[in-house]
């Protein structure tokens, strides 16, 4: 409520976090995490064999990971942190007051990594015409980049560990304590082999575009890479399995939603049957470049690589969702309030410590009833007005008026075409978290629970799309005691 409120309302706030997110952990997984050991021990293989056909694709798969990892992956990285401080900016800052160390440590890390991974890629060819002291000098940093790589996703991992379980920090607010939550070993155990299988699917795929048809080199290529594949395969399932046990049953609890929607609640065990059989395909493919490589076609590489984007993307989705009511667990709700300060805003309200209000666009004033007088008029815009308002502050870090994952969606699915009227939402909204436990509590008064029903009542009436703060600005609120005070642009 400190904070002017950016909003998305066609795409919606979360999609635009997804996106960002779900890219930097493929290209950070796929390209950094699994693939620079997978490269610095090809070179190695090569440097070893005496073949120079193992060093140039080598180089090769790591120049498509160098640009990249260096321009995507960069930009997603900066792109998490600042959709998150627009979207949610409460959450980053708690979670900075937690993990300043650690994130402080991974800057110094991220940056070590970058300059890593510029010296192994532009050095690779002078070094390695330089002699076998100098190969092996940029073999080694080969390996230190690997180990850098890891070490970043190591950190990260805690702090991701810590926003699903927080564990004993809620009452032992140490640094080490959020470090080693519940979740984190569990989880950095899956992601570790799960990058180096998901850089081996990836590598099986360039090396179809870097080596010649026919060429048995292509057929050792395969092999090699799909057995470092089937390698990290067990551990991934053992992992996976561990992490699965570890996660609260009452995030479990919500798998249903997560694996679609709340309509394709019921596609959970179809879902799971189409994993298992983009398993069972990938495992088969894989075999099959073990033992028959020189009969396996083109697009039979394809599918493993497509596959492995789509089920690591739905993985983070599935993370990501299945810790609501919070997006800090038991420690924060997804609107962005602690869960200790319930029971003040619900006493005194949340326009109450509002600093910001959001103004009605000239859009979204249409659909005000015909025939009111002047002070009518005035109470029913200042009514929709603290309505608004309130629909920001509490729900729009998750919901949007018309567009993905829309509150007028839900409410027509529920109530249809009947006028929704605000005894009719507001019931609903009070309770809805015991029907739906992925639902945080209303964090609000009864009066703005009445409140934000009339506001959902003009959006029955009212398309238009809700602007957030980048749109039409904000109004300051001067006295913020009392919401009926005049407001100051």
């Amino acid at each position: 409520m400190d904070f002017p409120l950016f909003h998305l309302d066609l795409l919606g706030n979360r999609w635009l976090i997804a996106i960002i997110a779900i890219t930097h952990v493929l290209i950070n997984h796929g390209l950094a995490v699994g693939m620079m050991p997978l490269i610095a021990a090809m070179e190695w293989y090569g440097h070893r064999s005496q073949d120079a056909r193992w060093d140039r694709l080598a180089y090769r798969i790591l120049f498509v990971c160098f640009l990249i990892t260096t321009t995507i992956g960069a930009l997603t990285g900066v792109g998490i942190w600042f959709s998150v401080s627009l979207v949610n900016p409460y959450s980053i800052a708690s979670l900075i007051r937690v993990f300043f160390w650690a994130w402080f440590a991974e800057w110094l890390v991220f940056i070590t990594e970058v300059c890593l991974i510029l010296a192994y890629t532009l050095t690779w060819k002078n070094w390695s015409t330089r002699g076998g002291k100098w190969k092996v000098r940029h073999i080694r940093l080969g390996f230190a980049l690997a180990l850098f790589s890891w070490i970043t996703m190591a950190i990260i991992v805690a702090i991701l560990g810590f926003m699903m379980d927080p564990g004993n920090w809620l009452t032992d607010h140490s640094f080490w304590i959020g470090v080693m939550n519940p979740l984190y070993l569990p989880q950095l155990a899956f992601r570790t082999p799960l990058a180096a299988a998901m850089a081996g699917i990836i590598a099986m795929f360039l090396v179809l575009f870097y080596t010649q048809r026919g060429d048995a080199f292509r057929y050792d290529a395969l092999r090699a890479v799909s057995l470092w594949t089937l390698a990290f395969a067990p551990l991934v399932i053992i992992a996976g399995w561990w992490y699965y046990t570890s996660v609260p049953g009452a995030m479990k609890e919500n798998l249903g939603v997560s694996l679609g929607t709340l309509e394709f609640a019921d596609w959970q065990e179809r879902f799971l049957q189409i994993a298992a059989a983009t398993v069972i395909t990938i495992l088969l493919v894989v075999q099959f470049a073990i033992f028959r490589p020189k009969l396996l076609p083109r697009i039979a590489l394809v599918i493993p690589f497509l596959s492995i984007l789509w089920m690591t993307g739905h993985f983070e989705r599935v993370r990501e969702f299945i810790r609501k009511p919070y997006i800090i667990g038991r420690y924060m709700y997804a609107n962005g309030i602690r869960v200790d300060d319930y029971a003040l805003l619900q006493r005194d309200g949340v326009l109450k410590y509002a600093t910001y209000s959001n103004p009605l666009s000239e859009a979204e004033l249409a659909g005000i009833p015909d025939g009111l007088s002047e002070p009518e008029r005035s109470a029913h815009l200042r009514a929709i007005q603290q309505g608004k308002d309130v629909f920001m502050i509490t729900c729009s870090r998750c919901h949007s008026g018309h567009g993905s994952n829309s509150i007028s969606g839900h409410l027509q699915r529920m109530f249809g075409d009947q006028p929704w009227t605000p005894d009719l939402t507001a019931s609903y909204i009070e309770n809805m978290h015991y029907a739906q436990p992925y639902m945080p509590p209303f964090p609000g008064s009864k009066a703005e629970l009445r409140l934000l029903g009339r506001y959902l009542e003009h959006l029955q009436n009212n398309k238009a799309p809700i602007p957030g703060a980048q749109s039409v600005g904000v109004v300051v609120n001067r006295n913020l005691s009392t919401r009926t005070a005049t407001h100051d642009h």
